[in-house]
């Protein structure tokens, strides 16, 4: 046992959190879980892109990623673009500050080292930077942890995640094909581990038995407009994600099947409303979450979930209900074949309704089969996770106890 009179250890939590994105929200909520378990005495507190939903919702004090409060916004006016530059050099000022106060900070989870998505260098791919160049400056241990990684074609952006994981202290993976980019990029992979995502250590609700034909369809949306390298085709793209899933949804309704829509951001309501909209039917609802538990209770009451957003696919997943993706990244690809369900990915950029609806049919026949597998799986990935948190604590809690007993022997 340490002493009574030991320093408690800082841990500080850092990345989007409390900004809309249940997914990562839900990754700091498992990394939340692990420390109060393993380190109960350590002294959490987050920098963060929503400081006070995540005070309030996990009871940690919590600063404002960014000083200028219209990071996210386009900046089109002098007076805006004059802001976000004073930004980035308060930013730098205010994150170093801030790593200097911890002994160790956890990125939870999280796309950080891709642009799977539209992205900006100066955006979170700098504010990464800055943390983890500050780690090293301060001595500070940055662990990425479970973290998803891509080619990213943009020169600048892909340099700042370069330079961020090879000054990270820990990094591991939430899939190989992460790990294979990162390496990619000219970047020493050889003790990094690969687990799965941290949200599969979150806990699940019983999942209900088949409620008997027609049973409820789970469809996750997104607010698609494809990735970084899309930009010039972005509306196009939406438009066919959203006219495909809009008569996919409409077909489930001509069989008589009641359908849930389920978000995973703030930003895909309107997607949601679109499609309300479209297919006027009491048979379409949508339903409120405000958390990845949220989406694990709507999914664990559905025969079937077809789903766009990564994190709606692992709750899916998790719950054990036979699920098709509407994939838009090659993490979504990985993550149904871990799981055992490589053959259920629709591409989300060409939305077929009439293929989607061959896949769902095909898929509801293996029902039964796919719900043992996903059983199975799920031991599997809780195993991981568990040698996950062992090698987190061998990295980033050194010997805690020698290190506090050495410097009571010293005390004078």
């Amino acid at each position: 046992m340490t002493s009574g009179h030991e320093t408690p250890v800082r841990v500080g939590v850092f990345g989007l959190l409390g900004s809309g994105n249940l997914g990562n929200d839900g990754s700091l909520e498992a990394v939340l879980g692990y420390l109060r378990a393993e380190h109960p005495k350590a002294v959490v507190d987050a920098l963060c892109g929503g400081p006070e939903v995540v005070a309030t919702r996990y009871r940690i004090p919590a600063t404002r990623l960014h000083w200028y409060r219209g990071e996210y916004r386009t900046a089109s006016r002098a007076g805006a673009i004059a802001g976000k530059g004073l930004g980035k050099l308060v930013d730098a000022v205010r994150t170093a500050a801030w790593v200097r106060r911890h002994d160790v900070v956890i990125v939870p989870g999280m796309g950080v080292l891709e642009a799977t998505l539209p992205l900006r260098p100066w955006g979170f791919p700098y504010s990464l930077f800055l943390l983890c160049a500050s780690g090293r400056l301060f001595g500070t241990r940055v662990a990425l942890v479970g973290v998803g990684a891509a080619a990213i074609g943009q020169r600048p952006t892909r340099a700042l995640v370069r330079w961020s994981a090879r000054l990270a202290t820990y990094r591991s993976y939430r899939d190989a094909l992460s790990r294979d980019a990162i390496r990619a990029m000219g970047v020493d992979t050889a003790r990094d581990e690969v687990y799965p995502d941290l949200a599969f250590a979150l806990p699940t609700p019983s999942a209900n038995a088949p409620s008997g034909p027609p049973g409820p369809v789970c469809v996750g949306v997104m607010d698609f407009h494809g990735g970084n390298d899309d930009r010039a085709r972005a509306e196009q793209i939406h438009r066919r994600y959203l006219d495909g899933t809009t008569r996919f949804v409409r077909a489930l309704v001509e069989d008589g099947r009641p359908v849930r829509l389920l978000t995973g951001d703030e930003c895909d309501a309107p997607v949601v409303a679109a499609i309300l909209d479209a297919v006027d039917s009491p048979l379409v609802t949508a339903a409120e979450v405000a958390s990845l538990a949220d989406l694990m209770k709507e999914m664990a009451a559905a025969d079937t979930v077809v789903a766009t957003r990564y994190h709606n696919l692992i709750c899916a997943l998790k719950v054990g209900t036979p699920t098709l993706a509407l994939s838009y990244a090659a993490k979504s690809d990985a993550l149904m074949d871990r799981m055992g369900l490589a053959a259920y990915c629709h591409p989300a950029r060409e939305v077929d309704a009439d293929r989607l609806l061959e896949q769902f049919r095909a898929l509801e026949k293996r029902s039964a089969e796919l719900r043992r597998t996903l059983a199975e799986r799920n031991l599997v990935a809780a195993r991981q996770l568990e040698d996950q948190f062992t090698a987190l604590t061998a990295a980033l809690f050194p010997a805690t106890d020698q290190t506090h007993a050495h410097a009571m022997r010293e005390a004078p």
